[in-house]
């Protein structure tokens, strides 16, 4: 798996394991999607910053300059119940 911004060995391990092996395959299902992919195969191995940096992934920025109300709509999409992309 070839790594990108926000993602490191550690991260990229996490996310092979839910099946996304690219950073295509992450375009095609989003942020919140691969989140809860990740949070299912491995709940105690990731934090809300997986998710910002999913996020920052996709749109080319640091997980630390998400903005705090686009934070707020992730984490609600990624809770149980919330929207899925």
């Amino acid at each position: 798996m070839e790594y990108f911004r926000n993602v490191g060995p550690k991260s990229a391990t996490l996310l092979r394991a839910a099946g996304i092996d690219s950073l295509e395959k992450l375009r095609e299902i989003g942020a919140v999607a691969a989140y809860r992919r990740v949070k299912f195969v491995e709940p105690r191995a990731v934090s809300l910053n997986m998710l910002w940096a999913l996020q920052g992934a996709l749109t080319d920025r640091d997980w630390r300059d998400i903005p705090p109300a686009e934070k707020d709509r992730l984490r609600a999409d990624a809770e149980p119940g919330g929207q899925l992309p």
